[in-house]
């Protein structure tokens, strides 16, 4: 790892060093929403898995809520669209958010020293899949859980949102109040036979759908 990308993220509150940290017990789940217990075979995140989220930045909010609630930190790498007001709306404490838009060629080192220091770290491009479990294998050895966006080879649990209706519309106008999510599992070992459930969530900010609008310019997931 870079000096640069440890003394940036030890300066950071809520970030430690490595060698600083009292580790969480492995195998520890964190809390989830109500709704996602039920896809999860630990009942929650388990810590040092790595759980893959397709689909939707909904979704991966989403994961992040109650955690952050309960006192957990998290961090974001690699995703410049991501919205506050967005991940505020869904429930995460955003003050305990850590956002890496634009990690660039120190994706690897940034990642690996936010898994050193926080709970849950999302990486939104997948290194080379060498990298890619040496990050894994990180999570484990420090108790924290990895969300890769998209795909990661050898991934504990792997769960895809796909659309869903919006509700709060009446007659061509409105506000976008809500989203219907449904979200299906599947993994190896406990998660190997899959789920599925079907989430409502908050919309995101709301957005006013003038009649003469037939479509919208910006949605926040």
């Amino acid at each position: 790892m870079s000096g640069s990308a440890t003394a940036s993220l030890a300066a950071l509150n809520g970030v430690s060093a490595a060698n600083e940290l009292v580790q969480a017990p492995l195998g520890k789940a964190l809390p989830v929403l109500d709704g996602l217990a039920g896809l999860l075979p630990w009942g929650g995140l388990r810590r040092g898995s790595t759980v893959v989220v397709r689909g939707s930045t909904t979704l991966l909010l989403a994961l992040l809520a109650a955690a952050t609630n309960e006192g957990s930190w998290a961090a974001v790498v690699g995703m410049p669209d991501l919205g506050l007001l967005a991940a505020h709306e869904l429930g995460v404490v955003v003050h305990r958010l850590a956002l890496v838009p634009r990690p660039g060629s120190e994706l690897v080192a940034v990642t690996a020293a936010l898994l050193d220091g926080l709970d849950l770290v999302a990486v939104a491009k997948q290194p080379p899949a060498a990298e890619a479990r040496r990050l894994s294998a990180r999570a484990r050895n420090r108790g924290s859980v990895l969300i890769p966006v998209g795909g990661w080879p050898g991934a504990d649990l792997e769960l895809d949102g796909s659309g869903g209706g919006w509700t709060g519309l009446s007659n061509g106008h409105g506000r976008l109040r809500e989203r219907e999510l449904v979200v299906r599992s599947r993994g190896r070992g406990a998660a190997a036979r899959g789920s599925q459930v079907r989430l409502t969530l908050p919309g995101g900010r709301a957005i006013d759908l003038p009649t003469d609008k037939p479509r919208l310019r910006q949605v926040v997931p």
